[in-house]
């Protein structure tokens, strides 16, 4: 078998035993269902289907919590191993730096996905056998599911680029906290305040773009604007006009939130003394 899928394996299990996996799962799936019951209320009078209310309330859940989930598992991936004197015994394995790394990498992403199509899955059929579900509705969700994989594996990504540049756990840990608190609170509040200072001018424009440099807006504005159904009802007519980006650029947006902190972890790692 090869090295990639026996150490996946190996942190999917170790998930398993630590209560992460079982953790994520219920805690995802218990606020989604909170929000679908709570939030499809008023769906008669608006004549949206509940699946569709639920997309847009797990999509403003998942900018919050499946961020954060993600920093904190991967956050000591390595810099861990290293303060408990375990990297040193792996690399003498005939595996590649690489190998154990995007195998780390790759076990706690299934617990991700695993924990997100669970818990949100859940809940998304409930909302459907509720009230119904339309074709573009269950496109949307699907989408909600894709994406939100995707965010995680962002913040994961971050996370493992945090966890080779540091050399203790408690460094680490302040830098995940700080990461999400960068990226889901203080950008937007900063681009607000710059666009609301300025009093339009120069940041009008370039105000959509630099969206485009946080995984969470990417990740907003993918699932509350792709979608008519969604957008009529998610407050974003308004800013989707102006930031109106395709689908597939935002989804290559979230990709490349994945793929540059991880190539970044990649070569940081293979410099690192062990």
């Amino acid at each position: 078998m090869h090295p990639l899928i026996v150490i996946a394996a190996k942190e999917f299990r170790d998930g398993l035993r630590n209560r992460w996996v079982a953790g994520a799962t219920i805690l995802l799936a218990a606020l989604a269902f909170v929000l679908t019951i709570v939030g499809s209320s008023p769906t008669g009078m608006l004549d949206v289907k509940p699946l569709t209310v639920t997309v847009v309330s797990i999509s403003s859940l998942t900018i919050f919590l499946v961020p954060l989930i993600a920093l904190l598992l991967g956050y000591d991936a390595i810099v861990g191993e290293a303060e408990r004197g375990c990297l040193l015994l792996m690399l003498t394995y005939p595996v590649s730096r690489a190998e154990l790394l995007l195998g780390k990498f790759l076990g706690h992403a299934s617990i991700l996905a695993f924990a997100t199509i669970v818990g949100y899955g859940g809940a998304g059929l409930a909302a459907a056998f509720r009230g119904g579900a339309d074709a573009e509705s269950w496109q949307a969700f699907s989408a909600l599911l894709l994406s939100s994989i995707m965010l995680g594996l962002s913040f994961l990504a971050l996370s493992y680029l945090i966890s080779t540049i540091v050399k203790e756990r408690s460094t680490a840990a302040g830098l995940a906290v700080g990461t999400w608190l960068l990226f889901v609170v203080v950008f937007d509040l900063a681009l607000m305040g710059a666009l609301v200072a300025s009093k339009g001018g120069v940041w009008t424009d370039l105000f959509p773009k630099l969206l485009l440099l946080n995984p969470a807006d990417a990740y907003r504005l993918f699932n509350l604007s792709a979608f008519d159904s969604v957008r009529k009802i998610s407050g974003l007519g308004g800013l989707s006009a102006s930031a109106r980006f395709p689908a597939h650029v935002l989804l290559a947006v979230l990709a490349a939130w994945i793929v540059l902190p991880l190539a970044g972890a990649l070569f940081t790692f293979s410099r690192r003394q062990a």
